[in-house]
């Protein structure tokens, strides 16, 4: 930023842009959360650019991937159906907390690679009878599968521990009977 950009005054977007970076800063670790009170009065009180960089000074600028949890709803509805068509979740979307995906004689795709949580976990339930699911799962969240196949495949391919503070943990549990709930690991995007 130029000096000019930093006497510009702060929008109210920029102050939530500026509190968000200093609570994932606290779950990265790299704030100590003491600190965080004194830093939002400052976010709070700050009335250039400027001094919101102040006030998150010592932290780096959030990448593409540094708020996997957001405090927002869900832009996609629980439960998802599949039954002689298909159906497919992908992009920039917001995760519910608890989701199911139903594939019957027909199939799906639920793509969170560039999705955000609105939970630390988040359970899906994949049901796949006569037909497939695939779930693809960013390399940087921790995942569970628990399915079981029946005459089908439930794949564990995507399962895996990245540990780390505030990482977020999907569950993903079901059956698969005369069908297939597939998962599989995207390499994290780079940023545009």
């Amino acid at each position: 930023m130029t000096q000019y950009d930093l006497d510009i005054l702060a929008s109210d977007r920029e102050r939530a842009d500026a509190e968000e970076r200093l609570r994932a800063s606290v779950e990265n670790g790299r704030l100590p959360l003491s600190d965080l009170a004194a830093r939002l009065d400052e976010v709070h009180a700050a009335r250039t650019r400027g001094e919101l960089e102040t006030a998150c000074r010592g932290l780096p600028s959030p990448g593409p991937r540094d708020t996997l949890v957001v405090d927002r709803p869900p832009t996609s509805r629980g439960f998802v159906a599949g039954v002689f068509g298909g159906f497919e979740r992908t992009g920039a979307w917001v995760v519910p907390p608890r989701m199911t995906l139903w594939s019957m004689w027909g199939g799906g795709r639920i793509d969170l690679t560039e999705a955000r949580f609105s939970s630390q976990d988040t359970v899906i339930r994949a049901v796949a009878l006569w037909g497939g699911t695939k779930i693809v799962v960013p390399a940087d969240v921790d995942v569970e599968v628990r399915g079981f196949g029946l005459f089908g495949l439930f794949g564990r391919r995507a399962a895996r521990r990245v540990g780390g503070p505030g990482t977020p943990r999907v569950v993903i549990r079901g059956l698969a009977l005369f069908g297939a709930v597939v998962t599989d690991t995207s390499p994290n995007r780079p940023a545009p």
